[in-house]
C-alpha cells in the first residue's frame, strides 16, 4: 500500500500534503480516463502537443486530490489537495514503477523485437495461464508511458508478469530495463519497424539488447549470429537460441506446411519432439516457435505444450467497432479478458456519443479474484453502463452485487444458453461491447449481433487518424488550433465516428458542408463547436436549433441571417465570415468588405468567431507567390476587421498541405481535411502519416481460363496464356470505378499485385492470379492500403484521392478500428 507521503519518499520529491495521507491504487496521465478520483495519483504530463497540467482544475473538481506537477505549478486554487513537485513527471512515473517492481521476487518476462511482440506475450499468456497467475502489458503498452502503467499492475496475486519493451530511438531502452527488470528476455526478431530513428540496424539491435543487461536467460533466434552477438555484448544471461542451424539449443530439423497447419521436428536437450501449429502463415510460425522455446525451457512437456498449442487462437490487438442489428453498434474486443484491457476497451465504448443506451456483455475473468470482480462492478456502475449481461459460473456469487450497482442486469451459465434463451429486440440504438475470454465462445454472440452486408468492407483505423492529426500537431506554431473537416460523411469514413474520436483527442472545432451533417453530429452527441460551410435560408431553423455556427460568404446571406435572429430574439450568435481571395467561388470580395463592416459594427446579434479564406494551390510550389498574395489580402481584411469589430477573432487560410508547407501561414487556425487519412498530396517527407483507410474484399471464385478465350462484358478481357481468374465480391457499385478495367488497376492478394482484367462489373471485378501461390476461394484482397495507396487508385482514374474516398458506396460496410 502506498501513501501520498510515501510516494512522495520513493520520489525524493518535495511535497504539499494539504488533504490528508491519501492511499494511492490508480496511476493516471489521462483525464478522460477516470475512474477512482480519491485513490488516483494523477501524473501531469508535458508534452509537444498538450501540458496535462492545464486539466488539473477539472480533475479536482471530478474529486481528484494527489498531484505529480512541475515545481513551478501554481497551487493555490486547490487548497484542498495533495501536490508533489517533479521537475520531470514522466520520470517520475517511471521511478515510482520501477520502485513498485523491485517489491515483487517471482519471473519477469519482457519481450522486445521490430514485430510479434504482442502476439508473443498474448499467446505466452494462453500457453502458460494453467500454471501461472499471470499480469501482462495491457495490449500493446510497450512505450515508455505504458511500461510504466503496465509494471504497476503487478501485485501479490501474481507469480509471473509478462511485458513488452518498444522502442523508437535511441537511449529509451536503458529506462525501461530499469523499470521492467526482467529476469527472462525474449527477442521476437529485428525487422523495418522504427528504423528511421536510428544509425543503422546493427545499432537497432544494440539497443533492444539492453533491455537484457541482467537477465538470466535470453530466448532469441540463433540463426541471425548479429542477435545472438548483441545479446553476449549487453548481457550475462543464459542465451536459449531457436532455429535451424545445429547450434541452436532449440533446433528445427523440417516444417512440413499444409494448407492450414504447421507440423515441426525439432530437437532439445537431446531428445527430438514434433509439434503441431495451427497457423500456416510464417509470421505465426516464428511467433510460436518462439514461444516454444520459452516452454520449453520452462520445463512444461512436450505433450502438453502440443495439446495448449492446439487451443490457439488468433489474437486481433484493435477494437472492432462495426454496424449491428437494430440500429446499433458493436465492440468485439472478445480475444481475452483481464481487467486492464476491459478498461480500455470501456473507454472507446465512452467515445460513441451517438448512442445514449450502452450494454456490456462479460464473460466470467479467467483467474480473476474476488477483488477483480468487485473492480469490474465499480468501474460499471461509474461508467453508467445501461445494462449488463454477464456470461459463466464464476458470476453467480458476484450477480447479487452486480444488481445492487446496474439497473439492467441478466446472468447466463454458458454463451449457449444466452443464445437459446435471448431475443435480438433487446438490442436497439445502443452500442454493445463484448468482452470475454476465447473459452466462451462470444465470436458467436458476434455473429448473432452483427449486420448482415456483404463482405466488401471499408476499415477505418482510428489510431491512425490521431496518429496523423498529432503528427500535424508536432509542425504547429504555438497556440495554433486544428479544424477537421468532417464534411461527405467523413470523407467517405463516417462523420459521427470520426468526429466522435477526434473529440475525444481535443480537436478545437469540426467542420462540414451542410446543416443536415450538423445535425447528425449533434444527434450523435458532438459537442464541438461545428462550422457549417455552406447554408441558405430554409437552413437557418435547424442551424440555430442545433447551435451550429454558419459559414457567411454574401451581403445577402448576412443579412437574412440577421433578419432571423432578430426575429428569433437572439444576440451574439457566432459566425464565420467567408473571404475571397483567389478561389473565385463562395466569399466577401475586398469591394465588399465596407458594407460587411457596417452591418456588423453595431450589430448585437452576431459575433464573428472566424475569418478565413481557401488557398487556390496550396500543393503547388509553382504558385506559391499566389498563395502569398491570398493570405496578404486576408491579413490586410483581417485588420480592417478586427479595429471595426473591437474584439479579436481566428483567421486561417491554410490546408493540410498548406500548414505544413508554408508554415508562415497557419496563422490561428489550420483546417485538416485529407491528411486525417494519412494523405500527403505535397510529397513532403516531414510528416510520417499513416494510411487510415483499407478497402478490402474477398474472393468469389476462382476459374482457369484458357488461352484464347476472353473475360468480361464485351470480351475486352483477352487471355493470350493459360490463366488463373479470380472473381472479386466488389465492382463500380462499390466505388471500384470502371477507369481501373482492362488492366489499369490491380489489387494486392497474398503479398503480391495482380491485375484486373476485363471490364469492371456493377458487382464484380476480375483479377489475374496466375503465378500467385496459395489463392483460395474466401481470401481477403486490398483495393487500396497499406499496399496500395489512395494517391495510387487516384493516378490510375485520372482523378484525385478525395474522389476516390468519398465514392466507396454506402453499401459497404465500415468497420473503425483501435489498435
Amino acid at each position: 500500500m502506498y501513501t501520498i507521503n510515501k510516494i512522495a519518499s520513493v520520489l525524493n520529491a518535495d511535497a504539499k500534503i494539504a488533504a490528508g495521507d491519501y492511499v494511492i491504487e490508480q496511476l493516471l496521465t489521462d483525464s478522460r480516463r477516470l475512474i477512482f478520483p480519491s485513490t488516483t495519483l494523477f501524473f501531469a504530463l508535458a508534452t509537444a502537443r498538450r501540458d496535462a497540467h492545464n486539466f488539473i482544475g477539472e480533475m479536482y473538481e471530478r474529486g481528484v486530490r494527489s498531484f505529480v506537477v512541475h515545481p513551478h505549478f501554481d497551487t493555490a486554487a486547490f487548497a484542498n489537495a495533495n501536490f508533489i513537485f517533479a521537475a520531470d513527471t514522466l520520470a517520475a512515473l517511471q521511478t515510482l514503477a520501477a520502485y513498485h517492481r523491485k517489491q515483487f521476487h517471482y519471473p519477469v518476462i519482457a519481450i522486445t523485437g521490430s514485430n510479434g511482440k504482442t502476439i508473443v506475450k498474448e499467446w505466452l499468456y494462453q500457453l502458460l495461464s494453467p500454471e501461472y497467475n499471470i499480469v501482462r502489458s495491457p495490449r500493446s503498452y510497450n512505450s515508455q508511458l505504458g511500461v510504466a502503467l503496465s509494471v504497476w499492475q503487478m501485485n501479490a496475486e501474481n507469480n509471473l508478469a509478462i511485458f513488452e519493451a518498444g522502442i523508437s530511438m535511441s537511449g529509451e531502452m536503458e529506462k525501461l530495463e530499469n523499470i521492467i527488470q526482467p529476469t527472462t528476455g525474449i527477442l521476437t526478431n529485428i525487422g523495418s519497424a522504427h528504423h528511421e530513428n536510428f544509425v543503422s540496424e546493427a545499432q537497432k539491435t544494440e539497443e533492444k539488447c539492453k533491455l537484457f543487461k541482467h537477465c538470466n536467460t535470453v530466448i532469441a533466434n540463433g540463426d541471425n549470429n548479429f542477435i545472438v552477438d548483441a545479446i553476449h555484448q549487453n548481457s550475462k544471461a543464459n542465451i536459449i537460441t531457436w532455429g535451424d542451424n545445429e547450434s541452436n539449443a532449440v533446433q528445427i530439423f523440417s516444417r512440413k506446411k499444409n494448407e492450414e497447419n504447421v507440423v515441426i521436428e525439432l530437437k532439445y536437450s537431446n531428445t527430438v519432439y514434433q509439434f503441431n501449429i495451427p497457423f500456416a502463415d510464417d509470421a505465426s510460425v516464428q511467433n510460436v516457435e518462439t514461444c516454444i522455446a520459452v516452454l520449453l525451457n520452462l520445463n512444461i512437456p512436450a505433450e502438453i505444450i502440443n495439446d495448449r498449442l492446439q487451443a490457439l487462437q488468433p489474437v486481433d490487438m484493435r477494437l472492432q467497432l462495426t454496424p449491428a442489428i437494430n440500429n446499433c453498434a458493436l465492440i468485439n474486443d472478445s480475444y481475452s479478458f483481464d481487467t486492464a484491457s476491459f478498461a480500455v476497451a470501456l473507454d472507446f465504448m465512452q467515445q460513441q456519443n451517438q448512442f445514449t443506451h450502452k450494454t456490456v456483455i462479460l464473460s466470467d475473468v479467467p483467474g480473476a479474484s474476488k477483488g477483480a470482480y468487485a473492480e469490474i462492478i465499480f468501474v460499471l456502475k461509474a461508467r453508467n453502463i445501461s445494462s449488463t449481461i454477464v456470461i459463466g459460473e464464476q458470476w453467480k456469487a458476484y450477480f447479487p452485487f452486480l444488481k445492487e450497482a446496474i439497473e439492467n442486469v441478466y446472468h447466463y451459465n454458458s454463451t449457449n444458453e444466452f443464445l437459446s434463451q435471448f431475443s435480438t429486440s433487446f438490442f436497439r440504438n445502443q452500442v454493445i461491447l463484448l468482452k470475454g475470454a476465447r473459452r466462451f465462445g462470444f465470436e458467436n454472440i458476434a455473429a448473432m449481433l452483427q449486420q448482415k452486408v456483404h463482405r466488401t468492407v471499408m476499415e477505418i483505423s482510428l489510431t491512425a487518424v490521431i496518429h496523423n492529426v498529432n503528427e500535424y500537431r508536432k509542425m504547429l506554431n504555438p497556440g495554433v488550433k486544428i479544424m477537421a473537416m468532417v464534411k461527405a460523411s467523413g470523407y467517405g469514413s463516417g462523420s459521427a465516428e470520426i468526429a466522435n474520436v477526434l473529440q475525444y483527442h481535443k480537436v478545437d472545432y469540426l467542420a462540414v458542408a451542410y446543416p443536415d451533417e450538423g445535425v447528425e453530429l449533434r444527434r450523435a452527441n458532438i459537442r464541438l463547436p461545428i462550422m457549417i460551410m455552406n447554408i441558405d435560408e430554409e437552413a437557418f431553423e435547424q442551424v440555430v436549433q442545433y447551435n451550429l455556427e454558419p459559414e457567411i460568404y454574401s451581403v445577402g446571406i448576412l443579412k437574412k441571417f440577421d433578419a432571423f435572429l432578430n426575429r428569433q430574439g437572439l444576440q451574439y450568435y457566432p459566425v464565420h465570415i467567408k473571404i475571397n481571395t483567389g478561389m473565385h467561388r463562395l466569399g466577401f470580395g475586398e469591394d465588399e468588405i465596407d458594407i460587411l463592416i457596417e452591418i456588423l459594427k453595431t450589430n448585437n446579434r452576431l459575433v464573428v468567431k472566424s475569418v478565413f479564406s481557401h488557398l487556390v494551390a496550396s500543393e503547388d510550389a509553382a504558385e506559391d507567390a499566389y498563395s502569398f498574395l491570398q493570405a496578404e489580402k486576408l491579413e490586410k481584411i483581417c485588420s480592417k476587421l478586427q479595429a471595426a469589430l473591437n474584439y479579436s477573432f481566428i483567421k486561417h487560410i491554410s490546408n493540410s498541405a498548406a500548414s505544413i508547407r508554408l508554415p508562415q501561414l497557419q496563422f490561428d487556425m489550420i483546417r485538416l481535411g485529407i491528411g486525417l487519412y494519412g494523405i500527403d498530396n505535397t510529397s513532403n517527407h516531414q510528416l510520417s502519416l499513416q494510411p487510415a483507410v483499407t478497402l478490402k474484399t474477398t474472393v468469389a471464385q476462382l476459374r482457369k481460363v484458357k488461352a484464347g478465350d476472353t473475360v468480361g462484358y464485351n470480351r475486352r478481357g483477352k487471355i493470350n496464356v493459360d490463366s488463373i481468374i479470380a472473381t472479386l465480391r466488389i465492382g463500380y457499385a462499390d466505388g471500384f470505378r470502371r477507369a481501373l478495367s482492362n488492366g489499369v488497376g490491380k489489387v494486392f492478394i497474398k503479398g503480391k499485385c495482380a491485375p484486373v482484367v476485363g471490364s469492371v462489373a456493377m458487382d464484380m471485378t476480375m483479377v489475374d492470379v496466375t503465378g500467385i501461390n496459395d489463392v483460395e476461394e474466401g481470401d481477403e484482397v486490398e483495393i487500396f492500403g497499406n499496399n496500395i495507396s489512395i494517391s495510387e487508385v487516384a493516378k490510375s482514374c485520372h482523378t484525385i484521392p478525395y474522389e476516390i474516398l468519398t465514392g466507396i458506396s454506402s453499401r459497404v460496410k465500415r468497420i473503425y478500428i483501435e489498435e
